[in-house]
C-alpha cells in the first residue's frame, strides 16, 4: 500500500486504472463468473462505438471561437451519455439511472417500475457516486429505499462523521475508479462543511485511496456490477 504525508493525489492511480492488464483481467473475470453476460453482446455491437463516438466528442468538443462550452452544457452531456450507458448495460437488472431535481435518491423496483437510481442535481459526479452505492449494495439493500441507510445531514456530529466515513470508503473508492476511468477529476468528500470539530487527523481520504488501489491490485474483489461497468468504461474511454 502507498504511504502519504501529503494531500492524496488521486490522479496517481490513472497508469494503473488505464494499464492493459486490469482491463483484461476484468474481462476474464467477467466472463468466468457470467459466461451469458449481457455485456458480452453489448460489446460486440454497435452500442461500444457509438459510445466511444460520444465520449470522444464530449471530451473535444468546442463551440464557435474556440471555447469550451459551458459547465452546464458540458454535464448534460456528459451524464445523457453515462445515463445511455448505464440504463443499456444493466437494463436486464431492473433499474434506471435517472437525473434528479434535488438531493440523490434511490428507489427500488416495483411490480411495475424499475429501480431508480436517483442523482443530484445532474452532476456527473453524483451520478457515478450514486452509481457506486448500488454496485455496493447487495440483493437484500436494493430492495430498500435508499439501500436502508439513514442519512445523517451536513453538519453532522464527530461520532457521526466517523460512521459516515466508514461506510463511504468504499462506495467512494468505486467512484474514484470510475472516474479516472473515464479521464476525469475525482475529489474525495467528506461531505460534511459546517463540522463544528477537528477534521484534520481524518484519514478518510488516504482509506479511500488505499481501497482504491486495492481494487486494482485485487480487481476479483470489485462487486460484480462494479467489474462490468468498470470494464465497459475502460473500453469506451481508453
Amino acid at each position: 500500500m502507498t504511504c502519504f504525508t501529503h494531500p492524496i493525489d488521486f490522479s496517481t492511480l490513472q497508469p494503473r486504472i488505464h494499464a492493459p492488464i486490469l482491463r483484461q483481467r476484468l474481462s476474464r473475470l467477467i466472463a468466468s463468473s457470467h459466461p451469458d453476460n449481457a455485456l458480452s453482446s453489448i460489446m460486440t455491437n454497435s452500442h461500444l462505438s457509438i459510445w466511444q463516438e460520444g465520449w470522444q466528442k464530449i471530451s473535444t468538443t468546442k463551440v464557435d471561437g474556440g471555447q469550451q462550452p459551458s459547465v452546464v452544457d458540458s454535464e448534460q452531456a456528459a451524464t445523457d451519455w453515462l445515463i445511455d450507458l448505464f440504463n443499456t448495460v444493466f437494463a436486464h437488472q431492473k433499474v434506471v439511472l435517472v437525473r434528479g431535481q434535488g438531493e440523490p435518491e434511490y428507489l427500488p423496483a416495483t411490480d411495475t417500475l424499475p429501480a431508480r437510481i436517483e442523482f443530484a442535481h445532474g452532476f456527473f459526479a453524483s451520478a457515478l457516486h450514486e452509481i457506486s452505492h448500488w454496485c455496493i449494495a447487495g440483493k437484500a439493500r436494493r430492495q430498500l429505499a435508499d439501500f436502508g441507510y439513514w442519512y445523517a445531514p451536513d453538519g453532522r456530529s464527530e461520532a457521526q462523521q466517523q460512521a459516515f466515513e466508514r461506510v463511504e470508503i468504499k462506495p467512494q473508492a468505486l467512484e474514484c475508479l470510475f472516474t479516472l476511468a473515464c479521464r476525469r477529476v475525482f475529489r474525495v468528500s467528506q461531505d460534511n462543511l459546517f463540522a463544528d470539530f477537528d477534521t484534520s487527523s481524518s484519514t478518510f481520504a488516504l482509506d479511500v485511496y488505499q481501497q482504491a488501489e486495492d481494487y486494482i491490485a485485487r480487481p476479483h474483489t470489485l462487486p460484480r456490477d462494479a467489474k462490468t461497468l468498470l470494464h465497459t468504461f475502460l473500453c469506451v474511454c481508453n
